[in-house]
């Protein structure tokens, strides 16, 4: 009988220690990331910060604001490398479904126009969109604006 090193994507609650791999994800797939700040502000807040890792590698996380009756998934990254894998998808309905056990009735985001492969994921989950906030995201040339979408949990 051989040994077999289980490689099954396991999510588990972001603590400090993580948010060393977690920023440097963050700062190689967006052009303006969120700092370490960020992400420790969420932490500290309560926020539901989880990682999302294959074996040992960081292939993603999350960060969801719970309140009484509704949800907001205020980043959902995947790191480059493990993009296209379906990893994206797997962690969204992670998202949904810890919102859901929550008490949430919708679940809220935003989203940049420019964000495709974003647009798709959350299309197929039934998102829609709500409203648009103007100059809500910096932007290379100056600010681009952020699709509200929500679903019905």
């Amino acid at each position: 009988m051989s040994a077999v090193l289980k490689r099954d994507p396991r999510l588990r609650r972001m603590t400090e220690t993580d948010l060393d791999e977690v920023v440097s994800i963050e700062s190689a797939v967006y052009s303006h990331p969120w700092t370490r700040g960020n992400f420790s502000d969420s932490l500290l807040a309560g926020y539901q910060c989880y990682t999302y890792r294959v074996g040992a590698a960081l292939a993603g996380y999350f960060v969801l604001q719970l309140s009484t009756d509704e949800a907001h998934l205020l980043n959902l990254s995947v790191a480059a490398h493990w993009q296209r894998r379906g990893h994206g998808t797997a962690l969204l309905g992670e998202t949904i479904e810890l919102a859901g056990r929550g008490g949430a009735k919708r679940l809220f985001l935003e989203v940049r126009p420019s964000n495709a492969a974003a647009h798709g994921l959350y299309s197929r989950f039934g998102f829609r969109q709500l409203a648009v906030r103007r100059d809500y995201y910096p932007a290379r040339d100056g600010r681009e604006d952020a699709l509200v979408l929500a679903l019905g949990l």
